[in-house]
């Protein structure tokens, strides 16, 4: 099943806005240690594609990831106690900004490698389709990835097996500070054709636009279809990373800066609802956010006794010590 009503696509678009605006607030306060990479401008790529996924679908996303994980439906909560390092976060704390996941979603986690999440959707959708299941995959990844050895392996294999992969390229301009059209020859949307896989261009602004490429993609896939891969072309409203809030790095031009935040999707999703549709969905999710900071910045932090659990997959308890 699909979710196309506009409400309810609004709420994801919000919700990650606000997140992501208290996320940065914590972090300058101190209670996020390492600062993130944040997802404002990017929301309508995750709030649309998300939408458009069953119940059994599965994701990565990137270290920039935070919207990914939300719009799969995971708790802001327990995603802002994983953020502020907390026992009660998705992962207890230990996967924090870059590493979060919720395998109960089919979130199989953010990922600071670049380019990691294609091999690691298209392995998991592949295992999952030997044993049957009607299972996509999305790997979400930026334009900095298109160049990256492990995911045009990815691609490769994807398309010689038919597993039934969207690949998304948030296409944001800049793979850090580099800008796009210095670091990818040709396009990338070429890059797919290369390997035969279909591939569409979309405004990632628009988080409605969006959903409709998804569903028609994931439709195509489920059938048979093989992957597909959907540039979406946005703009990151902020920084690379928080810490540029500090180091103050010069490499956009004011006048981008405006023009890309011209295009917000949390308004042109807005502009879709009535004004006591939208100011509800506001005030919602404000309430929402509020209690989720509150129940992170309570929750109790680790104890360093247990500094070395989870670290084995079988429960072994790894030897202190030794050389």
């Amino acid at each position: 099943m699909t979710d196309a009503d506009p409400v309810r696509l609004y709420r994801t678009v919000r919700l990650i806005r606000r997140f992501e605006e208290r996320a940065v607030e914590l972090v300058h306060g101190g209670q996020i240690v390492g600062g993130i990479h944040p997802y404002l401008g990017q929301e309508g790529i995750a709030a649309g594609v998300c939408a458009a996924l069953g119940a059994d679908d599965v994701l990565a996303g990137t270290h920039r990831g935070h919207g990914h994980v939300l719009a799969r439906g995971a708790d802001p909560a327990r995603m802002f106690a994983e953020l502020c390092g907390r026992v009660t976060g998705l992962n207890a704390g230990r996967g924090g900004s870059m590493h979060a996941a919720d395998l109960s979603l089919g979130v199989l986690g953010a990922n600071a490698i670049v380019g990691a999440s294609g091999a690691i959707v298209t392995g998991a959708v592949w295992a999952h389709r030997r044993r049957g299941r009607d299972t996509v995959g999305v790997s979400f990844f930026g334009d900095g990835a298109v160049n990256e050895g492990m995911l045009l392996e990815a691609f490769n294999l994807a398309a010689l097996w038919r597993v039934p992969v969207l690949f998304v390229c948030e296409n944001n301009g800049y793979a850090t500070t580099m800008p796009v059209a210095g670091a990818v020859a040709g396009s990338i949307t070429d890059r797919a054709a290369a390997f035969g896989i279909p591939a569409v261009v979309v405004d990632g602004q628009d988080p409605e636009g969006v959903r409709v490429a998804a569903v028609a993609a994931v439709g195509r896939m489920r059938a048979g279809g093989g992957p597909e891969l959907i540039e979406a072309r946005t703009y990151r409203f902020d920084v690379h990373h928080t810490f540029e809030h500090a180091v103050r790095l010069d490499y956009r031009p004011p006048d981008e800066v405006t023009r890309g935040r011209a295009r917000d999707p949390v308004d042109i999703q807005g502009s879709r609802l009535s004004d006591a549709d939208r100011a509800a969905v506001d005030a919602e999710v404000e309430a929402t956010v509020d209690a989720a900071v509150d129940f992170a910045l309570a929750s109790p932090q680790p104890d360093p006794a247990d500094a070395l659990a989870y670290l084995y997959a079988s429960g072994l308890t790894a030897r202190t010590g030794g050389g």
